[in-house]
């Protein structure tokens, strides 16, 4: 799979580099090691393709002024037989070069051969790469932070796909641990109070459920009927657990001992809870390759191996019946407990246990996680550990995420209608299209806060930009049916030379670059370089299209060229909004 710019860019040091040996050879250069020199992409493409500051560094070593260098290198240089058409001097000593119309056409020409595999490269050389994300704690619906984390960390892993990497996703569940205790005192809580005179007599007066559980949670205050203690999730989701589970068994559990009642609950509702986060992610496009329960950690007794490696090897040490892991030691500020003196582990212990088995166990080349702002303090904790294991630790890359502001009619959005708490991420799908929840979320990269205008993402206008793009690609579709009706077919192929409108090189120059910005995203780990590629290319196609007309063009042969141009664009933006998992429609 070709990447024309990266080739492009390498020729071009390689000219520079022949043309700088030829002035060593003839004494005009001095033998010795010339300093390192830069190629780049101006961001005026007034003053070429490519721009190489060679001249400027090389000045000591010359001891020559640099204009006077890059006189003698642009002398030098032979851009025959190259993608390069000219070469210009600009200010004291900048060497710009000028692409060939040959390039352009080639560029144009590949998009038609890869056509689905344009854009992908071979830069990630098939490591394995695991991208953990969203991971949403199972007792509750799943919030807008998640929403956020599962279209940046899905779009990533089809970057890193795209980039030849070979990625795989994984959902990490915490079943076990404190969360899980406090979802059982919840369910059991809500159960003994639907048991209760009350409850029943609160469940014959609303045989709708809906307003039985707004009744309960309003009456949930307090020194209200329901009173709910502090340490306890108060979501309607949990009244409905209960409810539903009373209308299958009634309350003969009532009369059980209390953790065996918990741990019924915990049994019934847990499993809804987590086939409804997988449902509610495959609606958002998501499919993972692994559910990683936390439970199989503890029955695996590898917390305990965990800990057990670590006072062996003295990197942790017990004080006052708790075993302390030596952070000190790795730069950080103090030592931090691992297991309790009740012989309780820390939540930290059975992450640190989970990433040894992505890295070691299962031997991945990289662990990526996408994680709330939050977790800035846990990272360091998490790599000092895997460091003291003998785990190299620049394996585990964490991408943290800003939370994202909800607004509609200019005002912040902070309730749901029905419950008072948090939007959730189904009920935003409920308000906004896939698509654009996807798209708006890789907007901004993901330590970016920004603003979610819920009303510009269901708005048909060009201020939509995830509409703006899906729009672009409509275009294209309709100018080929309005064609078709006129008897005007696709061409087999085209003279693409022939297109050298500044708009068509603009366009096409654009074009050419996904390659180097799929590259880029991944480096980056971020997938909102796409979402500003596919913006821009519908900028510059809707500008060409205005700009350049292809039915009444000035010959059939520059037609037919723009044409398969037009084609071109509708290929790489299905190619970008497949990367996205967003819709490419024909009609809008």
């Amino acid at each position: 799979m070709a990447d024309l710019i990266k080739s492009a860019s390498t020729q071009l040091r390689e000219l520079i580099t022949e043309a700088l040996g030829k002035l060593v050879a003839e004494g005009t250069a001095p033998a010795d090691l010339l300093p390192d020199f830069t190629v780049e992409i101006p961001a005026d493409k007034s003053h070429g393709d490519f721009a190489a500051n060679t001249a400027m560094v090389c000045a000591r070593a010359f001891k020559l002024p640099p204009r006077k260098i890059a006189e003698l290198i642009i002398e030098k240089i032979d851009l025959n037989g190259s993608v390069f058409d000219r070469a210009e001097i600009a200010g004291p000593g900048f060497m710009n070069f000028f692409l060939s119309r040959k390039w352009f056409a080639d560029v144009a020409q590949n998009v038609l051969e890869e056509k689905d595999n344009f854009g992908r490269t071979d830069f990630g050389k098939g490591k394995r790469v695991l991208v953990e994300f969203v991971s949403a704690n199972p007792t509750g619906p799943m919030h807008i932070g998640n929403a956020r984390g599962g279209a940046i960390g899905d779009c990533l892993a089809s970057v890193l796909d795209w980039a030849g990497y070979n990625a795989e996703r994984e959902f990490y569940v915490n079943d076990a641990g404190n969360q899980i205790e406090k979802f059982g005192k919840s369910l059991d809580l809500r159960f003994m109070q639907l048991c209760s005179e009350s409850g029943r007599a609160a469940m014959e007066k609303y045989t709708d459920n809906d307003q039985l559980f707004q009744y309960i949670y309003d009456l949930s205050g307090k020194g209200m009927a329901f009173e709910m203690p502090d340490d306890v999730y108060l979501g309607m989701d949990i009244i409905e657990h209960t409810k539903n589970y009373y209308d299958i068994n009634g309350c003969e559990l009532a009369s059980a001992p209390e953790q065996e009642r918990r741990n019924a609950l915990v049994n019934y509702a847990l499993p809804i809870n987590i086939a409804g986060l997988e449902r509610d992610l495959k609606k958002y496009r998501i499919v993972y390759d692994n559910w990683f329960r936390e439970s199989t950690v503890h029955e695996k007794n590898e917390t305990k191996t965990i800990v057990d490696k670590l006072l062996a090897s003295g990197n942790a040490y017990e004080q006052d019946g708790a075993v302390w892991f030596k952070a000190t030691d790795y730069g950080m500020d103090k030592d931090f407990v691992l297991r309790r003196s009740n012989g309780l582990y820390t939540y930290i212990v059975p992450d640190i246990a989970y990433h040894y088995d992505k890295l070691v166990t299962r031997g991945f080349d990289k662990a990526i996680n996408v994680l709330g702002a939050d977790h800035h303090g846990y990272v360091p904790r998490l790599k000092a550990a895997l460091t003291a294991l003998g785990v190299d630790a620049s394996k585990l890359d964490v991408v943290l995420m800003q939370m994202v502001r909800l607004v509609r009619n200019g005002e912040t959005v902070k309730l749901s209608k029905r419950s008072g708490k948090a939007i959730t991420l189904v009920t935003l799908l409920d308000e906004i299209p896939i698509d654009a929840a996807r798209f708006y979320f890789n907007l901004r990269e993901a330590n970016s806060q920004f603003e979610f205008d819920l009303d510009l993402a269901v708005e048909h206008s060009s201020q939509n930009p995830v509409f703006y793009v899906q729009y672009a690609h409509a275009r294209i579709c309709s100018l080929i049916s309005n064609l078709a009706s006129e008897g005007v077919g696709i061409p087999e192929n085209a003279d693409f030379t022939l297109l050298d409108n500044p708009r068509e090189i603009e366009l096409i120059r654009h074009i050419a670059s996904l390659p180097h910005e799929i590259e880029t995203a991944a480096k980056n780990y971020d997938p909102a370089k796409l979402t500003k590629y596919a913006v821009d290319l519908a900028t510059l196609f809707h500008r060409f299209y205005d700009g350049c007309s292809v039915k009444n063009a000035e010959t059939p042969e520059l037609m037919n060229a723009r044409i398969l141009l037009s084609l071109i664009v509708k290929q790489v933006l299905r190619n970008v909004l497949t990367i996205l998992k967003i819709d490419q429609p024909e009609k809008m």
